[in-house]
């Protein structure tokens, strides 16, 4: 037995499986994947990886399956392996690149069954009697015990809120997991938290609200994506870079490739690079441009050359980014009391505001080099059927 320090849930007990999957070649390449992409542009210290998370998972996976004892010592072994291994899908600076591998490959990070069915990690979970399909199920969700690491309030989400907001610096990631974790059990074959540990949970959901709004979605954050996939498609297309081998490249290699890639892909590196970020010409909530925006989500192509061709300018001057619609599963959880399960929402009003205010954070974007904003944006807002309503006030009113 070794042990790590982990700045987040300070001592972390290795054992030799855990320790010979972590000197994996397909562990270790997480050490250069960053966990929040290029959230680092906004929050300088927001270098931690997808090692380290995958750390801490194991660590809260493990403190959650030593409380329960419905599950069997082979399956506490799994879900320990498969919340260490559940990230090694992920391809470079992780959920940037994710839509595009998805795109071209049809495979979420989730799906890990090939990854784990050969090569250093087949080895083993062979020599330690553990499926490898089996543990391919826990990651993608699809057995009862998966939901330690794949549910509304699982502990992924418990690491990542606590560990994006000590990396990035902000006060919104207090989660309770300790009590989090000891209030949680299995009720009807499904992952519930009692009610001593409501509070608990509803500080989870605050996290993940604030966090949502100042770091994942930050504009900035969102800019920055953008121009990275814009990139990467752009080479996939020109075949300076094959997309079978995306999901397999670290965040050195992606970075490597694009400076050497030619043309708007090049630029776009190079902008990266120096921090030369596109501006937002149009940044709007859902109020002022309405729900049918979200059917321009799969054709964005066509609305950014619709929309360059409106303001007279290239089309690579155009970045349009609409996110799909907010929600927040973890309201769906389960709260048990009094021998019967609610959901999470009602079992707490302060939950239930939630929701709508999460719509209300929402935003989508056009962006573009910050010459070209002006226009770029009038062309948006036609094209968008932007109408953004005045009020009219009286002295009376004031």
């Amino acid at each position: 037995m070794k042990v790590v320090l982990d700045p987040v849930h300070g001592y972390i007990e290795l054992d030799d499986f855990a320790q010979e999957l972590l000197a994996t070649p397909q562990m270790q390449r997480l050490r250069r994947v960053r966990q929040l992409g290029y959230s680092n542009l906004v929050y300088p210290g927001a270098n931690h990886t997808r090692f380290e998370h995958s750390l801490g998972t194991m660590h809260l996976a493990s403190m959650l399956t030593k409380n329960l004892d419905s599950i069997e010592g082979d399956k506490k072994t799994e879900i320990k392996a498969a919340s260490l291994l559940h990230d090694i899908g992920h391809g470079p600076f992780s959920h940037v690149t994710e839509n595009i591998i998805d795109k071209y490959t049809r495979r979420r990070h989730e799906d890990i069954k090939e990854v784990l069915g050969k090569g250093e990690i087949s080895e083993v979970l062979k020599k330690y009697g553990i499926s490898p399909g089996n543990l391919a199920k826990h990651v993608k969700g699809e057995t009862s015990v998966a939901q330690i690491i794949s549910s509304e309030i699982d502990v992924d989400k418990m690491d990542y809120l606590v560990r994006d907001a000590h990396y990035t610096g902000v006060a919104f990631g207090v989660v309770d997991y300790n009590r989090l974790i000891n209030q949680m059990d299995f009720y009807e074959d499904r992952l519930v938290v009692e009610r001593g540990g409501l509070k608990a949970a509803e500080s989870l959901l605050v996290s993940r609200f604030w966090m949502n709004t100042s770091v994942y979605y930050h504009h900035v954050t969102r800019i920055s994506e953008s121009m990275c996939s814009k990139a990467v498609e752009c080479m996939i297309e020109n075949q300076e870079l094959d997309p079978s081998r995306l999901r397999q490249m670290d965040d050195i290699d992606l970075v490597a490739a694009m400076r050497n890639a030619t043309g708007y892909a090049g630029e776009l590196s190079r902008r990266l690079d120096t921090r030369r970020l596109y501006k937002r010409a149009l940044y709007v909530g859902l109020e002022d441009v309405g729900k049918g925006v979200l059917k321009h989500r799969d054709k964005i192509q066509r609305a950014e050359n619709e929309i360059a061709e409106l303001a007279g300018v290239d089309s690579q001057n155009v970045l349009v980014d609409i996110p799909k619609t907010p929600e927040m599963l973890e309201m769906r959880a389960m709260i048990k009391t009094d021998h019967r399960m609610i959901p999470l929402n009602e079992a707490s009003h302060f939950v239930s505001i939630l929701q709508e205010a999460h719509m209300d954070n929402w935003r989508m974007g056009v962006y573009s080099p910050k010459e070209h904003c002006e226009a770029v944006g009038k062309a948006a807002k036609d094209y968008f059927e932007f109408k953004k309503a005045v009020k009219q006030f009286k002295l009376t009113d004031l």
